[in-house]
């Protein structure tokens, strides 16, 4: 039986990332208050020792394992699993200089790979946590914005300004995988010029409906441009007006939704876009179409955030990261809709629509280019190209600073390019 149990206990302290060996030191009767089951103490020198014990003797006790050879300043090697309830009363003897905060989610890894991957310093012991960081998040990323239910979806939209803005509206529209939370900052200072400007969060991103596929929605080309037109009647947007599109994917959609509807657009901008059929399409939808390995891709609660830093020349805050991860973490369902919308993709035609159209004399609204020049993504030839297919329609402006969304990286310019534009 005890060899079942120390058995039990290093198949559960590895799974964890502890490989070396592991013995208890501490007392019969710290064990019995601890964890009843375990056999007496083994007599061990390993470097690696598990102390359980009691916070108080009031309060449950907890399981702390720490590689001791590390120095005492670092915490990288701890984890501690807690149900236990801090005591004012508490010994400070009792307390271990190594020990994260206390947690009331019970679960705490800082290993390097967790704390690289979500950064969160003020807080180390939220720091791979995702119930601690949905609850500090709840109400974050929501500025302007509002659910409006359009047909059986519901949209989350951000607006600025009102009907009775004397410039004129504007509809933005975000790529993949990001949201109209990019566009917050922009907003804000057009409507303090006189526009009154809406965002949608595209279905399946952000905070709007994420249906599973075939139960409302299939995440096609067609089904993301018949849902735009019912928002857009929903919201009372009147033509012609002003439309910027950003992004991939969804963006793309944005830009054959306008070709499909010359009429309705007074004048186009668009941000960092794939334009032309030479356009590289990212890693990560190609990772996603691959069976079973974009099954696993689509998960990653830090996708958004890593894909605009690997975009730009900067490092997202953490206040502006926990917003483009919240919907990743709070449920399965957008990396399964943006999966489905990666698969579905058909990438060549939408490039060699956008391409085309434009260039046809069907479209012929002036088109404003910002482009972010540190673009990692999107190289600045991408923008020249287009402009040459379409000199009489398009302007070229470049953004020294922006990556590959602007709007993010330097709203400021891009509020100067759109005002000057519209």
């Amino acid at each position: 039986m005890k060899k079942f149990i120390v058995k039990a206990v290093g198949s559960f302290t590895s799974h964890l990332g502890i490989s070396k060996a592991l013995t208890a030191t501490t007392t019969r009767e710290t064990m019995a208050v601890a964890w009843p089951l375990l056999p007496p103490p083994l007599n061990s020198s390993s470097s690696s020792p598990i102390t359980i014990r009691p916070t108080s003797t009031t309060s449950k006790p907890q399981l702390l394992f720490t590689n001791r050879t590390q120095s005492s300043k670092s915490k990288r090697g701890t984890v501690l699993i807690t149900n236990a309830t801090p005591n004012k009363n508490d010994n400070d003897n009792d307390k271990d200089s190594d020990s994260p905060a206390f947690n009331p989610f019970g679960f705490v890894t800082d290993n390097p790979s967790s704390r690289s991957a979500i950064q969160i310093e003020e807080s180390p012991a939220e720091a791979g946590n995702v119930g601690q960081m949905l609850y500090r998040t709840e109400y974050k990323g929501k500025e302007y914005g509002s659910t409006i239910k359009s047909g059986k979806l519901r949209w989350f939209v951000r607006e600025t300004g009102s009907v009775d803005s004397r410039r004129g509206t504007i509809v933005f529209l975000h790529g993949a995988p990001t949201q109209s939370f990019s566009y917050r900052n922009v907003m804000s200072q057009l409507s303090d010029l006189g526009f009154h400007c809406f965002a949608p969060d595209w279905i399946g991103f952000g905070f709007s409906d994420k249906p599973q596929p075939g139960y409302g929605f299939d995440y096609t080309e067609k089904e993301f441009h018949d849902g735009l037109d019912n928002l857009l009647d929903v919201l009372g947007v009147k033509s012609p007006f002003y439309l910027v599109v950003q992004g991939f994917l969804v963006g793309s959609y944005g830009l054959t939704w306008a070709l499909k509807n010359p009429s309705r657009i007074s004048k186009l901008a668009i941000l960092n876009s794939p334009l032309t059929t030479s356009s590289p399409v990212p890693g990560l939808f190609q990772q996603l179409r691959i069976p079973f390995f974009g099954e696993f891709t689509c998960q990653n609660a830090i996708m958004a955030e890593r894909f605009i830093e690997a975009g730009s020349a900067y490092v997202l805050k953490l206040e502006k990261a926990d917003v483009y991860r919240l919907p990743y973490l709070s449920s399965g369902g957008p990396g399964f809709a943006l999966l489905e919308a990666a698969r579905k993709a058909n990438f060549k035609n939408i490039l060699s629509q956008i391409e085309d159209g434009f260039a046809s004399e069907r479209w012929d609204a002036p088109i404003l280019v910002a482009w972010g020049l540190s673009d990692k993504y999107l190289p600045q030839s991408i923008a020249e190209e287009f402009q040459k297919r379409n000199p009489s329609s398009v302007k070229l402006k470049l953004i020294e600073g922006a990556g590959h969304m602007p709007q993010e990286d330097w709203p400021e310019k891009v509020v100067d390019a759109l005002r000057a534009f519209f």
